[in-house]
């Protein structure tokens, strides 16, 4: 089976503007997350809408390839993007432009829910931990997702679920494990194609959280369970704590 792994890259952010430009220590964000991403899958390729990061890209020998401005989502910039360069790869992995700090051993995992020929969208989720308290819990910015018996989810939400019923919610972390999605997705490709196809639904415009029109329409999500946590970036107040964490 062969992966490729898609990283969208838009420049117009309303909260950041040319966030994947944004310097980190002497390189560009775009630059770091091609860089982690390469640890783990030879096959990487940005898709920018703009010749900025085109440039930039191509300045620090990445694969870059240009796709339309408008889109509704990174998973409509991959589809694009995938075709674009002749879709030969049998998995396609999008990957949040920015999240440098994204670690080689998530990619292994979302790859690894291919093992199960049955799997045509995958994802993560990390455990919360006992120790992070309710606010980290109840961070609407900060969807979370129950699962099935077969690692697949049943359910996303920006509120806290499930409800644990009979428990002072600051406790519910003792007594429950509850699990954070970490939005990177891997898909089929001919399943990629059917999802740009469906228009958006209910739940998906309720909770602003694309992959419920995927469960609303009757796909299954394969969910790898990883302990590592993941920075995204969306501010350029996120920046200066990120580059904090940087050597």
């Amino acid at each position: 089976m062969k992966f490729i792994a898609i990283i969208p890259a838009r420049y117009a952010s309303s909260r950041f503007p040319g966030k994947p430009l944004a310097d980190m220590k002497g390189k560009t964000m775009i630059q770091r997350v091609y860089e982690q991403v390469s640890l783990a899958i030879d096959n990487v390729c940005v898709a920018t809408d703009h010749p900025d990061i085109e440039e930039a890209v191509k300045a620090f020998g990445g694969n870059v390839i240009r796709s339309q401005q408008q889109h509704n989502n990174g998973t409509e910039r991959c589809r694009e993007a995938y075709h674009l360069l002749g879709g030969k790869e049998d998995v396609i992995i999008n990957i949040q432009g920015d999240e440098p700090f994204i670690k080689p051993q998530q990619i292994r995992d979302i790859i690894s829910c291919f093992d199960n020929p049955d799997t045509r969208i995958a994802t993560l989720a990390r455990p919360f931990s006992p120790d992070e308290g309710w606010d980290a819990l109840a961070n609407p910015n900060s969807p979370k997702v129950i699962l099935n018996n077969n690692s697949e989810a049943i359910a996303f939400s920006r509120s806290v679920i499930p409800y644990i019923r009979g428990v002072e919610p600051h406790k519910w972390l003792e007594h429950h494990t509850f699990y954070k999605h970490i939005g990177m997705y891997a898909f089929h490709a001919e399943t990629l194609d059917r999802l740009s196809q469906l228009p958006p639904s209910p739940l998906e415009s309720a909770e602003s959280l694309e992959q419920l029109r995927w469960l609303e329409n009757g796909y299954r999500i394969r969910v790898a369970i990883t302990s590592q946590e993941t920075i995204g970036i969306d501010t350029p107040q996120d920046l200066q704590r990120a580059l904090q964490l940087l050597p």
